[in-house]
């Protein structure tokens, strides 16, 4: 990386900166459900039952706001470790996502492998395991890991979106698997990572892919059969002609002509997978779901002979709840070319709007942009946006309608542009909460900077991720300790109270380090959430005074969620690092997160349970052979590196632990042992797929001469020992 582009990021991100806890007394407050009778009308009052969290988000406008308020400022310093639960170790680090559902006492959740778990809620007594058995080559379709968000629960089953694309129904007592759909084609690099959603009898589920190239959509099932009830399309048919979905009017009537004639979208897909946020809006019978990146990215490349908008590509939809027919949308960015998903955190909520101060139902949503969205959740119509994302480089603000006015020079990606937000966004799929006493939305927020360029002639040609950009772009061959102390601190991340009405920042809590968890909040105007570095922390939710901590020696990205047993308030997190941070970035750019275990730490008020100490393991940070390779042989392992690996060993070639760090692995020593791997796909059981249809063996070789290069560079630089 050249001097001028570290100094670049620097000048720029120097811009920056007791009560009982069963149901509240209401003469309306509905019957505690029991796991048997787990029903729309059940989450439809989850609010007035916060004995209970019965969907992803808490109820379902997905405030993940709870009105339980036994926990307070005043007694928070008693609040220590109720029980631990660890998952499966022989599967364990891959990373944990998971907000844990809690419904009669038994909770359940999610690891890595998409294995679900139940728990006596009370104690953490381990009750069933369910494991759908995912093929480990299965790993290589996904861009982020093999996570998965979590479960529905609905008269007595429990619903689990698999990653290698089947949804599936378990017997919420015993664990037994009642039926299994495939959602997808599975010769395609589709996988389901999101929390399934259950309204109205149907079972509601989505897909990722997009970077690898396929077409997205959502997907209703009966929850009795697993049989279709309905599909909506976000992107068009190839041909575009009708799919017999209900999605084809509107593209018939307007997303067609948002697409050009002659692109590979039509062969990859486009993308606009739904890979994350769906809620039901019960006021207007709505499903709001949020829509992902194009597939490719470049739209330079995705859809050469067009200039629309490409619909419906990185846009909040809303459809009816009973036939999935589109009722309005809005696209946060228009021909999207940046992995600006959508698919971030969408929230219910009333809001008092305008002069004379009149509550208004909007949805709101701070997605990878950068920008904060508030609309009207009727008819989609944009209320107000502002940038939350303190420095952004690729638009100067909104206009009226909302729509991003857009820097000529992020589009003109011929020559190296530095984006900010980067694709991994200003805010990513963790969830951000909202309190509707303080009337603040509080967002996991981060800066992480990313060169994007077109792809060039010694790009890869057949790598397994589509995106249409050249992935080493800005990233140095070379560099000191001193550069690279430089490149670490151009990325950082925020815990942000955000005024959605004022369309400010209330207050803000830096991090030196990007990539912070989830966040909940309570009645009692608590703030809760997790970092990577295994910090679980409390803020107050008007002042962001950080009331209380605890440290559970493992990194958090999951969201907390709370609930109550026989008067006593429990708040309980998912943890274990994983996903696209993790494996895609988080070391090299400064990420420490602490080693890996997937475990549920639950807390309580007076608990005298220990969280286990975290399990060094052992790396020798030695190069195991001598550096080897001409400059340009080193040049072309650094393109193919980033083209095909860099997206799970992570730039620089520095892991962040999840996936093994190749610089310091004796397979490097030998080649014919590191194309068995690379080429021959000899570790596939453990996600690892061979790339022979990628790559050539000299580029595998050129590939390992890179590797051993950066493990003798990181002697240089203080980071490793000499053998």
């Amino acid at each position: 990386m050249k001097l001028r582009h570290l100094t670049l990021i620097s000048s720029i991100i120097a811009l920056t900166a007791c009560s009982n806890t069963d149901a509240p007394s209401s003469s309306d407050a509905p019957e505690r459900a029991k796991i048997e009778t787990v029903s729309t009308q059940h989450i439809l009052a989850a609010e007035k039952t916060p004995q209970d969290w019965l969907t992803y988000g808490g109820t379902y406008d997905e405030q993940r706001h709870s009105r339980l308020t036994q926990i307070t400022a005043s007694n928070i310093g008693e609040l220590a470790p109720a029980w631990t639960y660890d998952f499966d170790a022989a599967r364990t680090a891959r990373g944990v996502e998971a907000t844990p559902i809690v419904v009669d006492g038994v909770m359940y959740v999610t690891g890595a492998w998409s294995i679900v778990y139940a728990l006596d809620a009370k104690t953490g007594e381990e009750l069933w395991v369910y494991d759908p058995d995912i093929a480990g080559e299965e790993a290589a379709k996904g861009c982020c890991g093999v996570v998965n968000r979590g479960v529905a629960i609905y008269e007595s089953k429990v619903f689990i979106g698999v990653f290698d694309g089947r949804l599936e129904a378990l017997d919420a007592k015993s664990g037994k698997r009642l039926w299994s759909t495939v959602t997808v084609d599975q010769s395609k690099p589709y996988t389901i990572t999101g929390a399934p959603r259950v309204v109205k009898d149907k079972v509601l589920i989505g897909n990722g892919g997009a970077e690898l190239g396929v077409r997205g959509y959502i997907s209703a099932y009966d929850v009795d059969t697993g049989d279709l009830a309905w599909r909506f399309y976000t992107t068009p048919n190839p041909n575009k002609q009708p799919d017999g979905a209900a999605s084809d009017a509107i593209f018939a009537q307007l997303a067609n002509d948002s697409w050009g004639d002659n692109g590979v979208w039509q062969t990859d897909g486009g993308g606009g997978t739904v890979w994350d946020s769906i809620i039901y809006d019960q006021v207007n019978d709505s499903i709001i779901l949020g829509v992902g990146n194009g597939s490719p990215w470049n739209a330079k490349v995705r859809d050469p002979d067009g200039n629309g908008d490409n619909l419906f590509l990185s846009s909040i939809l809303a459809l009816d709840a009973d036939s999935g027919a589109y009722k309005w949308h809005f696209q946060t960015t228009p021909r999207d070319q940046w992995d600006f998903t959508a698919t971030q955190s969408l929230i219910l909520a009333n809001l008092p709007i305008g002069e004379d101060r009149a509550e208004r139902r909007v949805v709101m949503q701070a997605p990878k942009n950068g920008f904060f969205y508030v609309l009207d959740a009727e008819t989609g119509d944009f209320i107000s946006g502002e940038g939350f994302s303190p420095v952004i480089t690729w638009a100067s603000g909104l206009d009226e309608n909302g729509r991003p006015i857009v820097n000529p020079a992020a589009r003109k990606t011929e020559e190296m542009f530095l984006m900010i937000p980067g694709p991994l966004g200003a805010h990513n799929w963790h969830p951000m909460a909202y309190s509707p006493k303080t009337q603040l939305a509080y967002i996991p927020a981060q800066i992480v900077p990313q060169f994007l360029e077109d792809e060039n002639d010694n790009a890869s040609q057949n790598g397994l991720w589509n995106i249409g950009y050249n992935f080493a772009a800005g990233i140095p061959l070379e560099f000191s300790a001193e550069e690279y102390a430089a490149i670490k601190g151009s990325v950082t991340g925020a815990l942000m109270a955000w005024d959605p009405v004022k369309q400010e920042a209330r207050w803000t809590v830096n991090y030196p380090e990007a990539g912070n968890g989830g966040v909940l909040s309570t009645d009692s105007n608590l703030v809760f959430h997790g970092t990577p570095q295994g910090e679980f922390l409390a803020y107050d939710g008007q002042t962001g005074d950080k009331l209380w901590s605890y440290t559970v020696n493992n990194g958090v990205a999951a969201a907390p969620s709370t609930y109550s047993i026989d008067g006593e308030q429990y708040v309980a997190i998912a943890t274990g690092w994983g996903g696209a941070w993790a494996i895609s970035a988080g070391h090299a750019w400064g990420e420490k997160a602490i080693p890996n275990v997937g475990r549920v730490a639950v807390f309580k008020l007076g608990g005298t349970a220990k969280i286990p100490s975290a399990m060094e393991a052992f790396i020798e940070r030695s190069p195991k052979t001598a550096a080897f390779g001409k400059p340009e042989q080193v040049a072309l392992g650094l393109q193919r590196y980033s083209d095909n690996c860099m997206v799970c060993h992570g730039p620089l070639a520095m892991s962040s632990g999840v996936l093994p760090d190749l610089r310091w692995s004796y397979v490097s020593s030998e080649e014919e042992a590191w194309s068995d791997i690379v080429l021959n796909g000899n570790s596939k059981g453990n996600g690892m797929v061979g790339f022979r249809e990628q790559l050539s063996d000299a580029d595998s070789e050129a590939i390992r001469a890179y590797v051993i290069n950066q493990a003798w560079l990181a002697v240089k630089n203080g980071e490793g020992e000499a053998p």
